[in-house]
């Protein structure tokens, strides 16, 4: 399939990014052409680490005007869902694996003004997802198992990514783990639109000439159907 290269983005995630630079690591990719910076909370719960919280968002939200995409890896994600959206997140992803009630919490995060995402782990079927789809803003399918930044990615995700774009032509899909510009354009050609990278990025020579890179490959991949 052909996707519009307007919706196909690399999107940044702070989580490898200099805590000591964050705002000039954030203004980087920015300058570079980035719409959009990946924000992972752990709760150390949930996910076997622990990160940041409201706080952080609201400083971040001071920093830039990119769209920031919060991925909450978090046990009870509906008690902190308003907080995070009044720190300043424009979209929420929340794990299936982690909501009692899906649907409710894909529903808040929406009533809240925020965007509203699904996440499923690398062994969570797309299956799970069917009754939620009508709802959901984006999918993100991990494809690395959650908790640390820096791991290898896992091939099998691209079969979940052509299987949930084989029953959804138009939401956009999200894939975040072991993203390269080795790997990046097998992921646009499976079907992502928005391609989360971490370390490839900000553990680079230079962040935003990274980020430039991986753009044009993924850019490129769309003239690739398969």
């Amino acid at each position: 399939m052909v996707l519009n290269p307007l919706h196909v983005q690399i999107l940044p995630s702070i989580l490898a990014a200099d805590f000591a630079r964050l705002g000039e690591e954030i203004a980087a990719v920015e300058e570079a052409g980035a719409a959009m910076i990946h924000v992972d909370v752990m709760d150390g719960h949930f996910v076997p680490n622990i990160s940041i919280g409201p706080p952080v968002v609201k400083s971040i939200r001071k920093a830039t005007r990119l769209r920031l995409d919060v991925h909450l890896m978090i046990t009870d994600p509906d008690r902190y869902i308003p907080a995070f959206i009044e720190s300043g997140a424009d979209q929420i992803s929340v794990h299936q694996e982690a909501c009692h009630h899906l649907d409710r919490t894909l529903r808040l995060i929406q009533t809240e003004g925020a965007r509203a995402g699904a996440v499923l782990n690398p062994a969570t079927p797309v299956s799970t997802l069917e009754d939620v789809l009508g709802v959901a803003d984006f999918v993100l399918l991990m494809s690395v198992n959650p908790g640390y930044g820096g791991q290898e990615f896992l091939p099998h995700t691209l079969e979940k990514v052509r299987r949930l774009r084989a029953v959804s032509a138009d939401l956009p899909i999200e894939i975040d783990g072991g993203i390269t510009s080795r790997n990046v354009a097998a992921a646009v050609r499976a079907g992502c639109n928005w391609i989360v990278a971490g370390s490839s990025i900000f553990q680079s020579s230079g962040a935003a000439a990274a980020f430039r890179e991986m753009q044009q490959i993924a850019s490129e991949a769309l003239a690739i159907q398969v």
